[in-house]
């Protein structure tokens, strides 16, 4: 009896674990016995193995082979184990050094020709593990460029098994080398605010929205610049760390959107699908294991959902957990998958089915409008901190002379005041891990500091007469102190509470609407 194992990744979500992979060649007819929860793709490569192992000039033991994966009861997903399950088997079968496979990670697809083919999720798996203490792995070559992403890790590259085990045997020159390096890309040129006409209220809304990692709604007819406001929310913010870089990237790669010429990201990204999206599309899903969705690959940036009333209704709701806890949990019967969701939502809509430009002409009954909007649940709407009414565009500027305001205000010059605002932030909630007043607990607002009586007030009458919910107010808070925050306040005070209150959309004594809180 020969035994050898050698050592892959399973990924469950953006999380991993060390899969041991055992080779047992005994007595018995010849044939390969797979076990550990292969899926199909894995179960599959018995043969693709066993071609590419004879297509490299080695000999394929003519016994019985038993493949065990472990831990038995991970479930094991891809193609992506090939090369672990090809050494190993070479190494029970004393063609290589056993000895040479312990502690090394081994990812990649075979090709029937031996090539090593690029698989989904390089990036994850080698992050997995350098968590788990791995020190050397061997990624396909196609992936160098993703896993130098990563250090700590010794990275080498293959294009071929037959280099695979010649470096196994000790010429290890037969091996790229992959330099770590955390390249990042420029953020480019940004999309300017100030191409968007007048629209006061809503210009001052993306302000405190992306000050604040709030999330957002906009109602107005065609044309008014919602979209042009939507898309430039992501120049306001500021550039991804480094960690918060490879979380992005991380995600782009479990979804086959990574481009391995591209260095990690610096501008936080930007996911608008389309209103006829399905929910597994939109918070992920699949067969198996779940694939992350446009709300994860959204993380760290902007979901952006336009003609928000078109959506279904029971995609939005899969919503609710994402924004309150910033993680998708995507449970099935071969386990939960986990992926990070911490994004700011961003939602437009027109305020009739009808849509005219001007909503005078508007020819929709109220029950078809009240249909209209019901579509967006009163929990779902209680979770957005800001909403804001744009009015229709009677004028435009000629020549970069605006006939609605004297100097509208370009994106450097409100993204400075956003960014101070988030350094404030940041440095208050520093000692609880808190990096934006969206993501702070209303008891901790309430501790944190006594607000004025007035303002106290305010806040009191809308919880008793119902014209906001308790999480409402809590939102509401947030708001006030990112509105103190822009103005470089310690704290909130009336004024601060009040334009609070007029972006949840309610008007009274003393709340304003939309428009006048700008």
């Amino acid at each position: 009896m020969a035994l050898a194992c050698a050592w892959s990744i399973g990924l469950r979500g953006v999380d991993g674990e060390v899969v041991e992979i055992e080779a047992d060649i005994g007595q018995g007819l010849p044939g390969v016995s797979l076990v550990g929860l292969p899926d199909a793709a894995l179960a599959e490569s018995r043969d693709r193995v066993r071609a590419a192992v004879a297509n490299s000039g080695e000999t394929w033991p003519a016994r019985r082979i038993t493949l065990a994966l472990s831990p038995a009861t991970l479930p094991k997903q891809g193609s992506g184990y090939d090369l672990a399950l090809a050494c190993s088997v070479l190494a029970a079968a004393r063609s290589v050094p056993a000895a040479a496979l312990r502690g090394v990670v081994l990812l990649g697809e075979l090709a029937l020709d031996g090539r090593v083919r690029e698989v989904r999720g390089v990036l994850p798996a080698l992050l997995a593990a350098r968590r788990l203490g791995v020190e050397q792995a061997v990624v396909p070559a196609a992936a160098a460029t993703e896993a130098g992403l990563v250090d700590g890790v010794e990275v080498l590259g293959a294009e071929h098994l037959s280099d695979v085990l010649a470096w196994l045997r000790g010429d290890r020159g037969r091996l790229l080398a992959v330099r770590p390096g955390t390249r990042r890309r420029g953020s480019g040129p940004r999309e300017d605010l100030a191409d968007v006409v007048g629209q006061l209220a809503a210009r001052r809304a993306v302000e405190v929205a992306a000050a604040g990692g709030h999330h957002l709604l906009m109602v107005g007819p065609p044309g008014s610049g919602k979209t042009m406001l939507a898309r430039r929310m992501t120049g306001l913010l500021p550039d991804l760390d480094a960690d918060a870089a490879l979380q992005v990237a991380a995600v782009r790669s479990l979804a086959g959107a990574f481009d391995p010429q591209e260095a990690l990201p610096a501008t936080p990204p930007f996911v608008a699908p389309h209103h006829s999206v399905s929910a597994a599309a939109l918070v992920g899903g699949g067969s198996g294991l779940a694939r992350p969705g446009a709300a994860s690959l959204a993380h760290r940036g902007v979901l952006f959902l336009d003609e928000i009333y078109e959506f279904g209704p029971h995609v939005l709701e899969m919503l609710r957990t994402p924004l309150e806890e910033g993680e998708v949990r995507l449970a099935r019967t071969d386990g939960v998958a986990r992926y990070p969701a911490r994004f700011q939502l961003v939602m437009a809509a027109n305020p009739c089915p009808c849509a005219p430009p001007k909503p005078t002409d508007c020819t929709c009954s109220g029950l078809a409008k009240r249909r209209y909007t019901q579509r967006l649940s009163g929990p779902m709407l209680d979770r957005v901190d800001l909403q804001v009414t744009l009015q229709a565009v009677e004028a435009l500027s000629w020549d970069g002379a605006s006939t609605l305001e004297e100097v509208p205000e370009d994106t450097a010059a409100v993204r400075a005041r956003v960014l101070a605002a988030r350094a404030a932030s940041r440095e208050r909630w520093r000692d609880a891990g808190w990096r934006t007043n969206a993501e702070v607990p209303g008891p901790e607002l309430r501790r944190r500091g006594r607000l004025p009586r007035a303002a106290a007030a305010i806040l009191e009458r809308q919880l008793r007469t119902g014209a906001m919910t308790a999480r409402g107010v809590d939102r509401a808070l947030r708001v006030a102190w990112t509105v103190a925050d822009l103005r470089g306040a310690p704290g909130p005070e009336l004024p601060d509470v009040t334009e609070a209150v007029g972006f949840k959309g309610f008007v009274g004594e003393h709340g304003n609407d939309g428009e006048d809180a700008a």
